[in-house]
């Protein structure tokens, strides 16, 4: 289990783009399980829509990127603050189900399927009181920044 403040040790993200709230499961090399709130109060909803409220696809996407920028540092033991970043490399197969709106508890999970030099592949996917809202191959570079 991991809250929001060990979590912002291993992304590099900050209010009001962090989109983890708390991880509840983490298996080193394997899979996260991780959630976001979605609250009324997020500057996303003074533009989409101000009249009906839906969490955008992109922003769920990222959500599940973080998630896995998690997984993958917490892997291999590292932190940004090492000089390491995981930046998108690519995202395939991307499928909406359902709506995201404020007063739900997105969850995300997320697990490797491969890694090669340097290159994460992660199978994703949110759900939203077990409905499937998105699904996701998911890629990230590990990339020394400093």
């Amino acid at each position: 289990m991991m809250d929001v403040i060990e979590i912002r040790k291993y992304l590099p993200h900050r209010y009001p783009f962090l989109l983890v709230d708390r991880v509840v499961e983490l298996v080193p090399n394997e899979s996260i399980i991780a959630y976001k709130n979605i609250s009324a109060n997020e500057d996303i909803f003074n533009g989409h829509f101000p009249q009906l409220p839906i969490f955008p696809g992109v922003m769920i996407i990222e959500a599940l990127a973080q998630a896995s920028g998690v997984l993958g540092f917490k892997s291999l033991e590292k932190t940004p603050d090492d000089g390491s970043l995981y930046l998108f490399a690519g995202v395939d197969n991307v499928r909406f189900r359902r709506q995201v709106t404020p007063g739900d508890r997105l969850q995300l999970e997320s697990k490797v399927v491969s890694v090669k030099r340097g290159i994460w592949k992660f199978d994703c996917q949110a759900t939203v009181d077990n409905e499937l809202a998105c699904s996701c191959v998911i890629m990230c570079a590990d990339r020394r920044v400093s």
